[in-house]
């Protein structure tokens, strides 16, 4: 039996995330945001919900993944389309499991942004962003 992850192949998974990757970096690179409602409808491996758990480990996965190549967490360019327009809880509550002090919300957010557009958006050989 192959191995699975919420329901989907594991190569399918890897697929999405790597899709998503793509899309985060280009908004970091952007100096933008983009709404988890946005996210979901431009992964095309697996069909996400805005809200599911299952969307939130992926995004998790991505961050932890890029803080430990020293870019950040890439994650943090997805946020609320309505209200505080600010990751979700998940995000802060991640921050935290990463060594940062997340007790000021605004500001973990903005040091965050700018570590992660700063990464996407310095030259790596001739080209921009780590994933050029």
């Amino acid at each position: 039996m192959s191995e699975t992850r919420f329901g989907h192949p594991a190569e399918t998974w890897v697929a999405a995330k790597e899709e998503m990757r793509m899309i985060l970096g280009s908004r970091a690179r952007a100096g933008a945001t983009i709404a988890y409602s946005e996210l979901v409808q431009e992964v095309h491996a697996i069909p996400f919900e805005p809200d599911s758990t299952a969307l939130a480990h992926p995004l998790g996965e991505i961050s932890t993944e890029e803080d430990q190549a020293g870019r950040g967490m890439l994650s943090v360019v997805v946020v609320h389309k309505d209200g505080d327009k600010m990751p979700g809880p998940g995000f802060f509550e991640l921050t935290r499991r990463l060594g940062r002090d997340g007790t000021d919300r605004l500001a973990c957010w903005a040091e965050e942004m700018r570590q992660v557009q700063q990464a996407w958006t310095r030259p790596r050989r001739g080209q921009a962003g780590p994933l050029s």
